[in-house]
C-alpha cells in the first residue's frame, strides 16, 4: 500500500506542477509554455508516467502488473536521462522538472523511486496460469 501512495503522491503533484507551469493564467507573472516547452512537455510526460504507474499498481490482475512494469521502467530510463541531460545541457532546463536534476526538487526520490517499484513488482509477480 506505501508504494501506490508513494506513486499517487508523485502522480498528483507532478500533474498539479505540469499544469500549473503549462496552463496560462491570466495576468500572472510565470514562464509561458513558449519559454520552455522541452522542459515542460517532459514534466507533463512524468506526469502522465506517474499516473499510469499508480492505477497499475493499484490493480491485481497480470495486465495491470505488466503496464506498471513499463510505466517503472519508463520513470527510471526517464529520470536517469532527463536527469543526465539537464547536467549536460542546462540551458534546456531553466524551468524546474520532476526528474530534472535526477528529482532534486523532490529530494531526489524520483530518482529512488523506480528502484524500490521494480523491486516491488518483482517481488510480487502475479502467478502464472497453467
Amino acid at each position: 500500500m506505501l508504494i501506490i501512495t508513494a506513486y499517487g503522491v508523485f502522480a498528483v503533484s507532478s500533474f498539479a506542477r505540469a499544469g500549473y507551469q503549462i496552463v496560462p493564467l491570466p495576468q500572472e507573472d510565470k514562464v509561458q509554455f513558449a519559454d520552455a516547452p522541452l522542459a515542460l512537455t517532459l514534466s507533463a510526460f512524468a506526469a502522465a508516467v506517474y499516473i499510469i504507474a499508480t492505477l497499475a499498481l493499484a490493480r491485481t490482475t497480470t495486465t495491470a502488473w505488466k503496464v506498471a512494469m513499463v510505466a517503472v521502467l519508463i520513470e527510471m530510463i526517464g529520470v536517469i536521462g532527463v536527469g543526465a541531460w539537464t547536467l549536460v545541457q542546462p540551458e534546456l532546463f531553466e524551468v524546474a522538472t520532476v526528474w530534472g536534476g535526477f528529482g532534486r526538487d523532490y529530494g531526489f526520490i524520483p530518482l529512488i523511486l523506480p528502484f524500490v517499484g521494480l523491486f516491488w513488482l518483482l517481488k510480487h509477480r502475479p502467478a502464472h496460469s497453467p
